[in-house]
């Protein structure tokens, strides 16, 4: 090959990908694990208010279906795993210390599925909360460990429970630092995370990179007490 045609080939190649350039996802359905607790309900209610079809899970069908009937806009309830095998999108958002044994016990009804942890890992004491580290190194890894047969991202971490469930906010004004494995999947968590006004999607890494992310909710809390506030992310530059 001459140096004339590696030019030629090196000037066709096709442009760099636009990283805001995402699919559509308002035709998917989204399972929020943990859909009664503060942080999966108010995420359910966000994306729901948002358009998206959604569907609470819990271990209690009926307590599900009582939260989804609380929220309305067309929100559903169902017990975890039916909620996971309907959905295709499954948002975790279950307590650090039931983590496991729920990803675990749902490993079948998750297979094939997108799947984004949202869990932190962090204990609290007289001093405060701080993070704990995972064996596997984050909850992402966990559960990308307790689930090879699903597509595990991270996403969601540093979003207030009272604004996104406060009817009287608009706007959640956040970026959401969002991990995984494979483009097409972050940037359908990207997606996700665009269809909530105020709230943009960043691609921050792969999973390795998740116990960071997971830990600064400890400085996040930290922010709030001493401001009282509800804090969040912004980053700037892109």
């Amino acid at each position: 090959m001459t140096s004339t045609d590696s030019a030629q080939n090196a000037s066709a190649k096709a442009p760099a990908k636009d990283p805001w350039e995402l699919p559509d996802v308002s035709g998917l359905v989204v399972g929020v694990l943990g859909g009664t607790g503060d942080q999966g309900r108010g995420l359910a209610y966000r994306l729901a208010r948002a358009g998206q079809k959604v569907i609470i899970g819990s271990r209690a069908a009926e307590r599900a279906r009582a939260a989804a009937d609380e929220l309305g806009l067309g929100v559903e309830g169902a017990e975890n795993a039916e909620c996971a095998r309907r959905s295709d999108i499954v948002i975790v958002a279950v307590p650090w210390d039931g983590h496991g044994k729920t990803l675990e016990a749902l490993r079948e009804d998750l297979r094939g599925k997108l799947v984004i942890d949202c869990v932190n890992p962090l204990g609290f004491d007289k001093k405060g909360a701080y993070a704990l580290k995972p064996e596997e190194g984050s909850a992402a890894e966990q559960a990308a460990a307790l689930l090879p047969d699903s597509r595990v991202t991270a996403a969601f971490h540093h979003l207030s429970a009272v604004l996104l469930q406060d009817p009287a906010v608009e706007e959640i004004d956040t970026d959401v630092m969002v991990l995984g494995e494979r483009r097409a999947d972050t940037d359908l968590v990207q997606a996700l995370a665009a269809r909530v006004p105020g709230m943009r999607g960043v691609f921050a890494g792969r999973l390795r990179n998740a116990h960071q992310v997971e830990s600064l909710v400890a400085n996040l809390i930290s922010v709030n007490r001493r401001y009282k506030a509800h804090a969040g992310l912004r980053v700037t530059d892109v």
